[in-house]
């Protein structure tokens, strides 16, 4: 039934439902579907209940109109069968017979089975299928409203360019009392933050607070308090492919010292033809002094004979050039920018390569290392290990550490935090607020400050509550009047201690599989694997994997450890050797491309419709809420979602089956720390066999027993933790 009256409220509302926010519409239509309710004469009934809702909410535009649409209500309900006729008043003077106006049509007959929902006619179906493709046509209009609205995002943002400007350096940057929001939702109201020139921000917050749209914002000087010549770099979008190696692509961020060489390239050739001109004048006929005369001045002909071409002129420029080049450090941008490509795991080859060779990964790297080369006034990171290995990361957080002007961070790494900021600027309840220190020291301060705030809360209640109850107690002794006033007003002054409201706790509760299958579960027997025409990854790998299996593999990036998670899922067979599956295992693999192959136009509650086609919408919505999907977070277009909510929907969708092992292919990307803290406790409870591969240092100490070090073409089990590995790649 209120699936039914759900359609006919849209329908009747028509696109100002599409304005209105799902609560109202959801209240309005179990107002109507109420079996009990009483539409009345023309929807009198209906404008009493909902009328002023209507109208407040924006449904429609006066009170005329809305009884127009209540009795419009009214008629549709009716015809549909959801309108309760008005009882008929007859005389029992005569035996009545209890089937007497019914239809031979209307007798009852067995109903067919439904799964969910009620019996729809075909009208009605056929309805209802015009309205889910109106609704997809909607969906899509606005993801590709979205998409424009990213672009332009794109095109306002400043070029990004070395600067080598003898101006002032921008020190201290202060924001004050800004306001930032997205779609109508806002994310920071009233913001003031001071950032300090030199330090080392880590912005952190929930996903979906809007730490991501404030770098945004901080990039395109949206925000006032920003200097105008303040060079600010967000590095959010991996490089353009094309032919340009990925060497020349940072250089060319130079482009001050990409516009000098080439003028210095048109300059010498210059010089060359100039040389060749004078030579071949050695060989031509001495013209007689009439002619020159006939010819014009002097001085013009002398450059006539050599093309045009003003010997001085040109060295004078020439030598303009080289001091340029050299007040620039020019010679030394090749090697820094060489350096830093190295840093990030790029070899002298990889250098040389063009961009549209590098998958997406790698071209997010080469945009990191363009902006490392740049060094702007304030460079701003978002989740800059996502995509690297252990060694870059290392790197990476040594070359931080040295940074002598201001960035902000967004990670979830906790230890790259600790490691590389001074500060903590923390974006919850739509403020920002600045702590001294790392993000250990952040916690316990906030923790700290916390347990303050409910003792003073809780000190404060039973304050009031004291004065309070002598008030009552005494209101009208007369006796006590004086100390009674005396109290009122203290109250009246007496402020009050905002309650501690501590954000809703993170789940990821991974459903325990119904059955267990035999031994061996999955297993390797020298099993060897190279791609067609290549030569081979692994030679002779033996590994076993069960429902107690908690193994990270670590490793360089490319060596292949995605590729052994793809052998032990099956979407890859071995080249020689055997892999061999339970029959009854269930695997769930989780990578970057479940991810990015969501559907953004959707809702997360659809896409696991579409899905899992005839399982309940109340059991998938339970699914979703078991990983923090939860409310109207399950109806929202995907692509309003945070990384790391989208994250979770991917993660839901792939252990809906309730599979025995879990392969996830650096699962912590895009989540917050809270999450990834949810992560670990899922992971702890889980009851199958978890394969994972990371550099999260906190994740694999939290939810791993054992490492497998991947290398050579081998994958041997480490004998030592997480911390052990690292000091190694160090040393």
């Amino acid at each position: 039934m209120t699936q039914v009256a759900s359609t006919v409220v849209h329908e009747v509302l028509g696109r100002k439902a599409q304005d209105v926010d799902q609560p109202i519409i959801d209240y309005i239509v179990n107002v109507l579907a109420d079996e009990d309710f009483d539409f009345g004469l023309e929807g009198e009934g209906a404008f009493d209940a909902i009328g002023e809702l209507l109208v407040d909410s924006g449904c429609v535009t006066d009170h005329s109109e809305c009884r127009l649409v209540c009795g419009k209500l009214s008629e549709k309900f009716g015809k549909h069968g959801l309108v309760k006729p008005n009882p008929t008043v007859r005389s029992l003077a005569t035996p009545l017979r209890m089937f007497d106006g019914m239809d031979e049509e209307e007798v009852p007959k067995k109903k067919p089975e439904v799964i969910d929902g009620p019996v729809l006619t075909e009208r009605d179906r056929i309805k209802l299928e015009r309205r889910k493709r109106k609704d997809e046509r909607q969906r899509e209009a606005q993801y590709q409203t979205h998409l424009a609205e990213m672009e332009a995002v794109k095109a306002g943002m400043p070029v990004a360019c070395v600067h080598h400007g003898e101006g002032p350096t921008v020190k201290d940057i202060h924001m004050e009392n800004f306001n930032i929001s997205i779609g109508g939702r806002e994310l920071i109201v009233d913001g003031t933050v001071t950032l300090s020139f030199g330090r080392h921000y880590g912005l952190v917050g929930r996903n979906g607070t809007g730490k991501t749209t404030f770098l945004r914002y901080m990039a395109m000087h949206a925000i006032d308090g920003i200097p105008k010549n303040c060079q600010i770099l967000h590095v959010e979008q991996e490089v353009t492919g094309d032919d340009t190696t990925a060497l020349q692509c940072v250089l060319n961020a130079d482009i001050e010292r990409a516009q000098l060489l080439e003028e210095e390239v048109r300059i010498l050739a210059l010089q060359v033809e100039y040389t060749l001109k004078t030579l071949s004048c050695w060989r031509r006929v001495v013209i007689t002094a009439r002619e020159l005369e006939m010819e014009g001045e002097t001085g013009k002909n002398k450059g006539e004979l050599n093309g045009g071409i003003d010997k001085n002129a040109i060295s004078q420029r020439l030598e303009e050039i080289y001091k340029r080049l050299e007040l620039i450090d020019a010679d030394s941008a090749e090697s820094r920018a060489a350096s830093i490509l190295a840093g990030l795991s790029f070899t002298p080859e990889m250098q040389k390569k063009a961009t549209k060779t590098f998958s997406g990964g790698w071209r997010m790297r080469i945009a990191l290392a363009r902006a490392l080369f740049i060094e702007p006034d304030m460079l701003l990171l978002d989740e800059p290990t996502n995509h690297l290995d252990l060694h870059a990361v290392l790197w990476l957080e040594s070359y931080l550490v040295k940074w002598p002007k201001t960035f902000i961070v967004v990670s979830h790494a906790r230890e790259f935090l600790n490691t590389v900021v001074t500060d903590i600027l923390h974006l919850h309840g739509q403020k920002l607020i600045a702590y001294k220190g790392d993000y250990d020291t952040f916690e316990r301060t906030r923790e700290e400050q916390l347990k303050n705030q409910q003792k003073a809360f809780e000190a404060n209640e039973r304050v009031r509550d004291h004065m309070q109850s002598f008030i009552d107690k005494f209101r009208y002794n007369a006796k006590r009047a004086s100390l009674v006033q005396s109290r009122i007003k203290a109250l009246e002054r007496m402020g009050r201690v905002d309650e501690v409201i501590n954000d809703p706790d993170y789940k990821f509760e991974f459903p325990t599989p119904d059955d267990r299958p035999g031994l061996p579960i999955i297993s390797f027997s020298d099993a060897s694997f190279g791609y067609p025409g290549g030569p081979l990854l692994f030679r002779n790998l033996n590994f076993g994997i069960d429902l107690d299996s908690r193994v990270a593999m670590v490793g360089p990036n490319g060596i292949g450890k995605s590729t052994i998670l793809k052998l032990i899922a099956g979407e890859l067979q071995p080249s020689s050797g055997t892999v061999y599956r339970s029959a009854k295992v269930r695997i769930a693999v989780f990578s970057q491309h479940h991810v990015d192959g969501l559907d953004l136009s959707s809702n997360p509650l659809l896409y696991m419709m579409r899905c899992f086609p005839g399982v309940p919408e109340q059991k998938l919505r339970a699914h979703l809420g078991s990983f923090g999907i939860t409310g109207n977070l399950a109806l929202q277009p995907m692509y309003t979602l945070s990384g790391g909510q989208k994250s979770r929907v991917a993660f839901a969708k792939i252990t809906f089956k309730k599979p025995h092992i879990l392969l996830l292919d650096e699962p912590s990307n895009h989540l917050d720390l809270d999450a990834v803290e949810a992560l670990i406790q899922g992971l702890v409870l889980f009851q199958g066999g978890v394969l994972m591969v990371s550099h999260d240092e906190h994740l694999i100490s939290g939810s791993v027993d054992q490492l497998w070090a991947v290398s050579e073409g081998k994958v041997t089990p480490f004998a030592g933790t997480f911390q052990d590995y690292k000091k190694i790649l160090q040393s």
